[in-house]
C-alpha cells in the first residue's frame, strides 16, 4: 500500500552529457591533465579528456550547471547547461562575473552532446621585442632632431628661391634689428622687465643689491687713512 504513492511521483531522469574539443588545436596534443568541471550549487562533477577527445559525463541529475573546461596551454568558454527532468539538455555561452539570468547566445545540442568553443592560447611568458627602425623614429628627441635638420638644411635653398623684394625687406629687418636678430644677440631682454629678475634670490626671501658707483678723490681714500680707534 505505501509503494503506489511512490511509483506515481516523477521520475528525474539521469542524463549523459558530452563535451566535444574543436579539432583545432588538436586534442592530441594537449596535455593529460585536460579535464572539465560541471558543478552547481552543491554539486561539483569532474571528468577527464577521453581517447576519443571527448569529456562524458554520466548519471547528471536536473539543474543548471556551469561547465569549465580546465587545460594548462589552451583555454576554452565556459558554459551554462540546463537539464530538465526529461532529460533534455540545453546550453548557452556565458563568462566569468555574468549573472546567471542572462542567457548567452544559444549552442546546438544533439543528444546531450554539445561542442566547445576554443578561445586561444595561454601565454605565461612575454616575448622580448626586437629592433625596429619604425621605434626608433617614433621617438620625440629623434623627430625633433630630423625637423631641426630639415630646417637647417632647407633654409638656405628656401632664402635662395625667395622673391628678390620679399629677400631684401628682409635683410633690411635683419639690420635693423628686428625680432630674430634680437633673439640671436641676446638683446631681447633690454625692453623686458623680467629680464634681470633672480628666482633664487626671490625664492631665498633676500632683497636686490643695490650697485653703488665707486667713490673718487680723497673721499674714497678717507676711510683707509683713519687709524683704528681703541
Amino acid at each position: 500500500m505505501h509503494l503506489l504513492p511512490l511509483l506515481l511521483m516523477p521520475v528525474a531522469l539521469c542524463t549523459t552529457l558530452k563535451l566535444h574539443l574543436p579539432a583545432t588545436p588538436s586534442p592530441v596534443l594537449l596535455s593529460s591533465r585536460t579535464h572539465a568541471t560541471l558543478s552547481t550549487l552543491g554539486t561539483h562533477l569532474s571528468a577527464p579528456l577521453s581517447a576519443h577527445n571527448t569529456i562524458v559525463f554520466r548519471n547528471v541529475t536536473s539543474g543548471s550547471y556551469l561547465v569549465d573546461i580546465h587545460c594548462p596551454s589552451e583555454a576554452y568558454r565556459p558554459l551554462r547547461v540546463d537539464v530538465a527532468r526529461d532529460g533534455s539538455v540545453t546550453a548557452w555561452d556565458t563568462f566569468r562575473g555574468n549573472e546567471w539570468e542572462n542567457l548567452g547566445e544559444a549552442l546546438p545540442v544533439k543528444n546531450g552532446a554539445l561542442e566547445v568553443r576554443w578561445m586561444g592560447s595561454r601565454q605565461y611568458y612575454l616575448e622580448r621585442p626586437g629592433f625596429s627602425v619604425l621605434g626608433i623614429l617614433k621617438n620625440p628627441m629623434i623627430l625633433m632632431g630630423l625637423v631641426s635638420m630639415l630646417i637647417f638644411v632647407g633654409m638656405p635653398y628656401l632664402m635662395e628661391n625667395m622673391d628678390p623684394e620679399m629677400k631684401a625687406e628682409f635683410e633690411a629687418q635683419q639690420r635693423k634689428g628686428g625680432p630674430m636678430a634680437a633673439m640671436m644677440s641676446g638683446n631681447a631682454q633690454a625692453g623686458n622687465p623680467l629680464g634681470d629678475f633672480d628666482m633664487a634670490a626671490f625664492l631665498a626671501g633676500s632683497k636686490k643689491k643695490e650697485v653703488t658707483a665707486p667713490q673718487s678723490g680723497d673721499a674714497a681714500s678717507a676711510p683707509r687713512d683713519q687709524g683704528v680707534r681703541r
